[in-house]
């Protein structure tokens, strides 16, 4: 099969420091290759891969001092995109919605994944004029406030089997927090749990121009009011192996409907057990009691702290495994693929070259 995996331009694939949308891309692409597929990859030109790279800017755009504006990029990759349209067999676009009005002419051979969330009331104008472009989630509550649109299927995100290392102790004994500083993200309740414990909790996260303020006026001050918290920045992946195995558990108390949140399944990798707030993915990824636990509240999330530490971290890893595998995704995915062709009558629903084949008349 001959697939194109169009990726987002802002981090690399796979991403040097954070990056969830290209990371997951990235182990796609390199298992649909090692499967045997003919893969070509649209992504920024520093990525690294096994797949044929079409390089759509010269480097990952967020690290590119220079660049001030990402969509004048992405219309560059569309183009790009559009032009070798006709090659492939499937277009598996991981770019949110910016490719929707210009894939009218082959929309019955893609796919899109949404890697972002839903629930911002701008999407809802969107998504109904463009109800039949086809749509996979990374989570079911991930969908729960589209309007209805033309879902495929729900396909977890994975990982390679030996991408992070199983630990079977936790030696270093402390509380882990991996992702963002921002307030959904909610770093506060982290660095309460671990003073309520008395616990050591590292905090490793970039903070974002966007939340800058939040840094600033609430979690620094934080930190330097706890001095069992230890802030240290933005880490890349070989450093996330030893972060994340070397912790007793992973902190995820987001406060807000997250797609999916990568690092839970990374956390569950190395062994290492997630206490998650009860909202958005986390009761699809944890399984309660067996890879971490679900909790509502502070007072759960302490109280769940020291049950955490008592699991069998090797069950946790092979729950990882039964699950989160990036030969997993990579079958779901195939099948998926090799559905679309039955698909290929959605354009005369719209009236052929008349109208695009999935946006809604006016």
């Amino acid at each position: 099969m001959k697939i194109a995996q169009i990726a987002p331009l802002a981090e690399r694939c796979p991403p040097a420091l954070y990056g969830g949308t290209e990371r997951v891309v990235s182990y796609l692409t390199e298992e649909l290759v090692e499967q045997g597929h003919d893969v070509t990859l649209f992504a920024s030109g520093d990525s690294i891969t096994a797949a044929e790279l079409v390089p759509c800017s010269e480097q990952a755009l967020r690290l590119n001092p220079d660049v001030k504006d990402h969509f004048p990029h992405l219309m560059v990759m569309l183009e790009q995109v559009s032009r070798r349209a006709h090659e492939f067999d499937l277009l598996h676009f991981h770019i949110d919605l910016f490719h929707a009005p210009v894939v009218r002419t082959y929309a019955h051979k893609t796919l899109t994944t949404l890697h972002g969330r839903l629930d911002l009331p701008d999407l809802r104008a969107f998504y109904r004029q463009f109800p039949r472009l086809p749509l996979v989630s990374i989570s079911n509550a991930q969908r729960r406030p589209m309007p209805p649109v033309n879902w495929l299927g729900t396909i977890y995100h994975g990982l390679p089997r030996d991408l992070l290392p199983f630990n079977p102790s936790g030696e270093h004994g402390y509380l882990a927090f991996l992702g963002r500083i921002s307030p959904e993200k909610r770093p506060d309740r982290a660095i309460e749990i671990a003073a309520r414990l008395g616990l050591p909790l590292k905090i490793a996260a970039k903070v974002d121009n966007a939340d800058q303020e939040y840094w600033d006026e609430v979690i620094e001050p934080m930190i330097r009011a706890h001095p069992n918290v230890e802030y240290v920045g933005e880490i890349g992946e070989r450093e996330k192996a030893k972060f994340l195995g070397e912790a007793r558990a992973l902190l995820f108390p987001i406060d807000w409907c997250e797609p999916f949140g990568l690092v839970m399944i990374e956390a569950m990798a190395c062994g290492t057990p997630v206490i998650g707030w009860n909202c958005g993915s986390v009761p699809e990824v944890i399984d309660d009691g067996v890879s971490g636990f679900i909790v509502d509240s502070i007072d759960d999330a302490v109280a769940a702290v020291e049950r955490a530490f008592a699991l069998d971290r090797r069950g946790v890893r092979a729950r990882f495994e039964e699950r989160f595998t990036v030969e997993r995704m990579a079958r779901d995915y195939v099948d998926l693929y090799s559905r679309r062709p039955a698909l290929r009558g959605v354009a005369a629903l719209a009236g052929g070259r008349s109208g695009p084949p999935f946006m809604q008349a006016s």
